[in-house]
């Protein structure tokens, strides 16, 4: 074997000639370095595969006809290597039948041409797999970018145990129901629970309910045909069409609206959509996880949600914890947010101190894993080449020490220490009774401090408008004069 590039700078492309006529591999030298390749040579099969242990090969010539290995051999055990499985290989031969050129794009050559070689032909077909296999590559990368993005972290006990339950549940076509507080990950079980399914190779689809008008709804899952309506140009697919063997995410189901419900109820029970405007039922086969941080239970109660609908979406129930009930993971999560904001803006890695880290465990998060990521975002564009506690945001500052000063001293003027009676009718309560005994009061109290100004008391309490509306009706939090 002879490698052509001791003289060369190491190039960006490299391509890798395996011919056993010498005269083969000068000419398509000549040609390829004219075009500012760089080339390397191996006169035999064997040494071409030596070749790829030692080079970072871009693209393979391989003759089809070689001493000893043949070409068709040396493409099989190519393939056979994970690290070469998709390499672009364009084969060669003056001599080969048609049996062995079938053969070999089956085994999965990029291309074929025939001897005598002409200049033209070679460097289209190699710039042509060049772009193709560099495409490949890229899509791979983003792939890869944003399966980290949509990745669940965490190593603490809640964490742990939703990580086991969504194994179990992942590779069987049960219809699932996630539920938990704004912010806290939902999406991300949902993609999960795709990606470790038989239905991974094929589309998820989500579709926000609460964000789609009412009058809309049938249209955006069921699609239209065209003039069904004014303005419907053409026919569209629905959701649950372009869901078609893969997985549906439901997001936001408790808000949708009872005619819709009864909708998606009978695509469920039967498997067939309709299209508004047609009469032609269309069979679909997906796999449905819906979401909600409402209470359905208390909304089929209270007659809000289908009873049968319910059931029929809650086959497997899984909850995602609140990001307070798993402090020991901000940090972790924390450092995860930092990296994947820094490569996505070119950035270089920012340290982050541990006393940072430790101040961010210390929250409460009202808005859970979305809030932890804004913060973090905005340090990142904040600060400088490294964050430290000067970089967190105000509402991040309070340390354990200054919580139990400003308790001491009285000196806080918001409603941060409120207290909650431990037993109710002579009988203790449960941590859970109490925590919302608690959240309920603080809100009643924040509301009153800014004389019932939502927008005001949502910015205090670090929620957004429309959840602090929900947890107001939850808890029936209303001013006396409307009691």
């Amino acid at each position: 074997m002879s490698v052509g590039t001791d003289s060369l700078p190491i190039p960006k492309t490299l391509i890798l000639v395996v011919d056993d006529e010498r005269n083969i591999r000068r000419t398509l030298r000549m040609v390829l370095e004219g075009a500012g390749f760089g080339v390397a040579e191996a006169e035999s099969a064997e040494a071409g595969l030596l070749a790829l242990d030692e080079l970072e090969v871009d693209l393979i010539i391989l003759d089809i006809r070689l001493p000893k290995m043949s070409g068709i051999e040396a493409l099989e055990k190519i393939r056979a290597r994970p690290e070469s499985r998709r390499l672009p290989v364009l084969m060669v031969s003056g001599h080969a039948s048609v049996a062995e050129a079938v053969q070999a794009v089956q085994l999965g050559a990029t291309d074929f041409f025939e001897k005598p070689l002409d200049r033209e032909r070679v460097l289209v077909s190699v710039r042509n797999a060049l772009k193709t296999w560099q495409l490949e590559r890229e899509v791979e990368r983003l792939r890869g970018q944003v399966q980290h993005r949509y990745e669940m972290i965490g190593e603490s006990a809640a964490m742990r145990q939703l990580f086991a339950q969504v194994e179990k549940v992942a590779p069987t076509n049960g219809r699932v129901l996630i539920t938990g507080e704004s912010g806290t990950g939902k999406e991300l079980v949902a993609r999960a629970l795709h990606q470790l399914s038989q239905r991974s190779k094929d589309a998820f689809v989500k579709v926000n309910c609460a964000a789609i008008p009412a009058e809309l709804i049938e249209s955006e899952l069921f699609g239209y045909e065209r003039g069904a309506f004014t303005g419907a140009a053409q026919r569209k697919k629905g959701v649950f069409e372009l869901a078609h063997g893969g997985t549906l995410f439901l997001d936001e189901i408790g808000d949708m609206s009872a005619s819709a419900q009864a909708k998606v109820l009978r695509a469920l029970q039967s498997g067939e959509i309709t299209r508004v405007g047609s009469e032609r039922t269309i069979a679909v086969d997906v796999r449905i996880v819906a979401a909600t941080n409402r209470d359905l239970e208390a909304d089929v109660a209270e007659g809000r949600f289908r009873e049968d609908l319910f059931f029929r979406l809650n086959v497997v129930p899984l909850r995602t914890p609140a990001l307070r009930e798993r402090p020991t993971d901000i940090p972790a999560l924390a450092v995860s947010f930092l990296r994947e904001f820094c490569l996505e803006n070119g950035l270089r890695d920012k340290p982050m101190d541990d006393d940072v880290l430790e101040a961010l465990a210390e929250r409460s998060w009202p808005g859970n894993v979305r809030e932890l990521r804004n913060v973090v975002e905005r340090m990142a564009i904040l600060s400088g080449d490294y964050i430290g506690l000067d970089d967190l945001p105000s509402i991040g500052r309070l340390s354990r020490e200054r919580a139990v000063e400003d308790q001491q001293s009285g000196a806080s003027q918001r409603p941060s220490s409120i207290p909650v009676s431990v037993d109710a009718g002579g009988e203790r309560l449960s941590l859970r009774d109490y925590r919302e005994v608690a959240e309920k009061q603080y809100i009643v109290a924040t509301l009153d401090e800014v004389a019932w100004n939502i927008s005001r008391a949502s910015h205090l309490l670090g929620v957004e408008r429309t959840n602090l509306h929900k947890k107001m009706r939850a808890y029936g939090i209303r001013r006396d004069d409307e009691a």
